[in-house]
């Protein structure tokens, strides 16, 4: 198996990321990746772009280095009410919005309350991933959220830099796997790239994908016209393909 799309990447703009948004691109097609979803951070993480610089998204090309750009955001869970740090005008307009906790923006309490935010985060339409809950930072009822995401329509990240540098991680991910198979619930294999040779690269996230004999099928980005399919149904007026 391998993925045809990376849709969860930062650029420069997240002072934390170190590559421009043609570099990832550029990286992304030698790697044979044809959609990148640029989804930097927002608001309330402290090194975030001004508001301004997703205004702005309109004015990029559709393809860059002949690369699909969907111009996105990674949007901040706030709350137990599951809000999003973005105004509603602006998260509107966008291609693409990945809904995550950092640690920065709502401060873990407990289980309970995690998975309160969480599902209450699902039932957003305009949310399409849910962003790396796979991290002992922010401990929640499974299956409880799996079925919500489920019934809500949202993919669930499997986040290549979450198993590689979060605590808990890589151990969270088969139980997401697990909940994910059996309620058939659609996945998404990202980088979360915070440099343009890392975009693309899930080698980790392919590793226990395989070894947990998860299904093809519900790898969303593991195939291009599933993937298109998938985001023309979500997005039917937005003009990607």
């Amino acid at each position: 198996m391998n993925i045809i799309a990376d849709m969860h990447t930062h650029t420069l703009a997240s002072t934390h990321a170190y590559s421009t948004i043609t570099e990832n691109c550029r990286s992304a097609a030698e790697k044979g990746i044809r959609i990148v979803a640029m989804t930097d951070h927002y608001g309330d993480m402290p090194d975030s772009p001004h508001l301004w610089h997703f205004e702005n998204l309109k004015i990029l090309p559709r393809t860059i280095c002949g690369v699909t750009v969907l111009k996105g955001v990674e949007a901040n869970i706030i709350n137990d009410g599951g809000e999003l740090d973005m105004p509603r005008k602006t998260l509107e307009s966008l291609e693409w919005v990945v809904a995550s906790m950092h640690r920065q923006v709502y401060k873990p309490t407990t289980p309970e309350n995690h998975t309160r935010a969480y599902i209450n985060t699902a039932k957003d339409p305009k949310v399409d991933v849910i962003g790396h809950c796979t991290t002992d930072f922010f401990p929640i009822d499974y299956e409880k959220c799996i079925k919500a995401f489920k019934e809500y329509d949202k993919l669930v990240e499997i986040n290549e830099s979450s198993i590689l540098y979060k605590k808990g991680s890589r151990k969270n991910t088969y139980e997401v796997l697990r909940l994910c198979k059996k309620y058939e619930v659609p996945v998404v294999l990202d980088s979360d790239g915070h440099f343009c040779e890392l975009i693309g690269v899930v080698t980790n996230a392919l590793e226990i994908v395989n070894e947990v004999g998860f299904p093809q099928e519900l790898v969303i980005n593991a195939d291009f016209d599933r993937l298109k399919d998938h985001i023309c149904r979500r997005h039917p007026d937005s003009g990607i393909f």
